[in-house]
């Protein structure tokens, strides 16, 4: 056999066999809290390197030769292979979002913990740790799912396929997805704490119609369902980190009642289109697709001092129409987030006695990108590194409040280039 045949049959051998393997999971960002900013890459859409292998395509890198073909969800390191991939060849350059290229055995790393899931309170001395180091349980059953996540034992679950019902989370989990896994229903994080959740795709009940709900009651409306998430009843120490969450019935992640110490990072919300035409709740042509409450209620005892909320490079998409998030009672930092959620009603709201610090965030296209209210607190810098970007927005875009000084350390990243790096990064890997 010549040389070049040789060259080919390996190429095409390597293909085949990552084709076997499936999509894998790709790259994971992580977040620099020195100099020089936060998401890994300040360029979205990964670098290409020509070489003599197959041909790998996925967030971080290209590698691009005349062999067989195959696609996963990462790359390597500069001028790196991909998942499946033959040796990179010469002259290449790579960006992406650091981290490891992962299997559908075992996901890519999680992203650095940032904000108030960092900080110690309520009982818990360190930063939210989950399972920590507990042996993975996989689970690909609603069954399986329900029992590992019970209790308050520490547990690191890795969870396939589609799973549909509704789930409470006890205290030290950790719930991972892998390769594309997905929770149709509800997921409840309830007096609980010290809990993970990443690289997961959500799907609420309400895809499109908020009576395939099974809570649905038709003389209230959507908001009589549920939430695609819930974290409430005091639970503390909560971190949901890379994931797709949407169609919730009455919210997407909702934070009510007390909960405290939460992060939110790197995670994408959306909608499918829908309306909510009955009940006394109703909300007609916008379908009650109101993402994000915090706080129930004005005037609820058990939230003052609590409901204290980080949400970075989070990314707000089709069909929101407000609640980006809907605050109440807390300290909420919103850092390097990206609004893209056309025909909205407003984005980011301060309301009664919350305290909102809103940091080099990228407002693209959307109307009342800032909604302060005179119950509230606002701070949205105008200049240096917390400048916010806004792009063909009608409505408030300035809030000269008083603002906090967050306990946690961070860098926000420039603006110029953060839309599409969350575009690239934000949702499972």
């Amino acid at each position: 056999m010549s040389r070049a045949g040789m060259y080919t049959s390996v190429a095409a051998l390597l293909g085949a066999l990552a084709w076997l393997v499936g999509p894998g999971c790709g790259i994971s960002p992580t977040i620099n809290t020195g100099a020089g900013g936060g998401s890994g890459t300040d360029t979205g859409g990964g670098g290409t390197t020509t070489g003599g292998g197959g041909t790998t395509t996925g967030g971080g890198g290209t590698t691009t030769g005349g062999g067989g073909t195959v696609t996963g969800r990462g790359g390597g390191g500069a001028g790196g292979n991909g998942q499946g991939g033959a040796a990179a060849g010469a002259g290449g350059a790579t960006s992406g979002g650091g981290g490891s290229t992962a299997s559908c055995t075992q996901p890519p790393p999680p992203s650095d913990l940032i904000g108030w899931a960092s900080q110690p309170g309520m009982g818990l001395n360190g930063p939210t740790t989950g399972g920590g180091t507990a042996t993975p349980i996989m689970v690909s059953t609603a069954g399986a799912l329900a029992t590992a996540i019970m209790g308050t034992a520490p547990a690191l679950v890795y969870v396939t396929g589609t799973i549909n019902g509704n789930f409470n989370i006890g205290s030290n989990k950790s719930l991972v997805g892998l390769c594309g896994a997905t929770v149709h229903g509800h997921v409840d994080v309830s007096r609980s704490s010290n809990v993970i959740v990443r690289n997961l795709k959500i799907i609420g009940y309400g895809v499109g119609d908020c009576s395939l709900d099974p809570s649905y009651d038709p003389a209230v409306g959507c908001s009589s369902g549920n939430d695609a998430v819930t974290i409430q009843n005091g639970a503390h120490h909560v971190w949901f980190d890379h994931c797709d969450i949407s169609d919730g019935t009455d919210g997407n992640l909702d934070t009510t009642s007390g909960s405290d110490f939460v992060t939110i990072s790197w995670t994408k919300f959306h909608y499918t289109p829908r309306t909510d035409p009955v009940g006394n709740d109703s909300t007609g042509p916008s379908g009650h697709r109101f993402s994000n409450l915090i706080g129930s209620a004005d005037n609820v005892p058990g939230d003052v001092g609590h409901l204290n909320i980080t949400w970075h490079h989070d990314w707000w998409a089709d069909n929101v129409n407000q609640r980006m998030p809907r605050s109440r009672y807390g300290k909420i930092h919103m850092l390097n987030n990206l609004f893209t959620a056309v025909g909205d009603s407003y984005c980011t709201n301060a309301g009664l006695m919350a305290s909102l610090l809103v940091e080099a965030n990228v407002y693209s296209g959307v109307r009342a990108p800032l909604q302060p209210t005179t119950t509230g607190d606002m701070l949205a810098p105008t200049t240096g590194p917390g400048a916010n970007l806004f792009m063909n927005t009608t409505g408030t875009t300035v809030a000269n409040g008083m603002g906090w000084t967050p306990p946690y350390p961070y860098t926000p990243d420039p603006t110029a280039a953060l839309a599409a790096t969350i575009m690239a990064q934000c949702g499972p890997q």
